[in-house]
């Protein structure tokens, strides 16, 4: 309420009309929310249509000239917007908590998403920020779709032809030689050091060696993908191995299991969520991986090649749009592995529903 009676710089409440109309109706949803008790799922859809309404003023009002320290009022709706947004998914919360279902899991993540970039859209464009520190979500949003066929054939050069390979040839060989080490003692003193080595060697100095070895098309990144992702799989595996109970480990051996008996029908089932852990790990450690091998030398497409060619044209708005690309293809991977462990692993504590 108070940001109607505070200056917006060159306009006015008043000279925007729309923009009005929908600040008193979101103030009208936030005042029966406030003022009257109702039920989550009622008090959730009015919340989110009175924090759409907010929303929308606002950005009617900035986009008609409403800018900078000037147009006090926008940023005070701004943050009256936001704790109205706040109550918004508390309320949302609450309801996804009584109706399981993928609406439900997604509804809160996609919500506080969208109220993440309009905020984001809201303070790079109303103060004026250049594009070439911070480019708004509209300027990369379009640019994705200016540059689709060319984002395209990038995503398929590093994600298809050097993550994929390189992650699932690096998850593999972790998994077996952490087998392996698991039933020879020796090797887990002599390796693990190695192992630990390795891993620590930075990406800026692998990458250049690998492209040297295999070329500048994908195996060289595919190669660095597998250095990156061996040994989180290893070390997960061996600890894996090693969660198997007292209990259940004397079970075993009442029965006269052999090792092998006891490796598939108790330790491996055992160690499941310790390999999706690294699993999970892996699916973003192989895209960046990927990324910056590209930056040492690569054909003319990849993401990290689009990124570090964008950069010195200073074109940071497809910079952005290759990174929300990458971003996508992680986040989607990583969450292809949850379902996964969730559908193999339905018997582990964590994913047990209460009775």
């Amino acid at each position: 309420m108070a940001a109607l009676f505070l200056p917006l710089g060159i306009t006015g409440w008043l000279a925007q009309p729309v923009a009005l109309t929908a600040w008193l109706l979101a103030l009208a949803g936030g005042g029966v929310i406030f003022l009257r008790p109702l039920g989550a799922a009622t008090a959730a859809t009015i919340l989110v249509v009175a924090s759409f309404l907010g929303a929308m003023a606002l950005h009617v009002v900035m986009t008609a000239g409403a800018m900078g320290f000037e147009a006090g009022g926008l940023w005070l709706g701004l943050l009256g917007l936001g704790l109205l947004v706040w109550r918004m998914l508390d309320r949302v919360s609450v309801v996804v908590a009584t109706r399981p279902g993928l609406l439900g899991v997604i509804s809160a993540p996609l919500l506080l998403g969208l109220w993440l970039l309009y905020l984001w859209e809201m303070i790079v464009v109303g103060f004026a920020v250049p594009a070439v520190l911070l480019p708004p979500p509209s300027a990369i949003g379009h640019a994705i779709m200016v540059n689709l066929p060319i984002l395209g054939i990038d995503f398929v050069q590093t994600f298809i032809r050097a993550v994929v390979p390189g992650f699932v040839i690096g998850s593999a060989a972790g998994f077996l030689v952490g087998v392996l080490v698991d039933r020879v003692p020796f090797l887990q003193r002599g390796l693990l050091p190695v192992g630990n080595l390795v891993s620590a060697l930075p990406i800026i100095g692998v990458a250049p060696i690998m492209v040297m070895w295999f070329g500048f098309d994908w195996q060289s990144k595919a190669a660095v993908v597998v250095i990156m992702t061996f040994f989180p799989m290893l070390v997960n595996t061996i600890a894996g191995l090693n969660a198997l109970g007292r209990i259940e480990r004397d079970l075993m051996t009442t029965y006269a299991a052999s090792y092998l008996q006891t490796l598939v029908a108790a330790r491996l089932p055992a160690a499941l969520p310790f390999v999706f852990n690294a699993l999970k790990v892996n699916a973003t450690l192989a895209l960046i991986g990927a990324i910056v091998a590209e930056f040492f030398g690569t054909p003319i497409m990849g993401m990290g090649f689009r990124i570090s060619t964008e950069v010195g044209r200073m074109n940071i708005p497809t910079v952005w749009a290759t990174i929300a690309v990458a971003a996508l293809a992680g986040s989607l991977s990583y969450g292809l592995i949850a379902l996964i462990e969730r559908w193999l692993t339905f018997w582990h504590p964590s994913f047990r529903k209460p009775s």
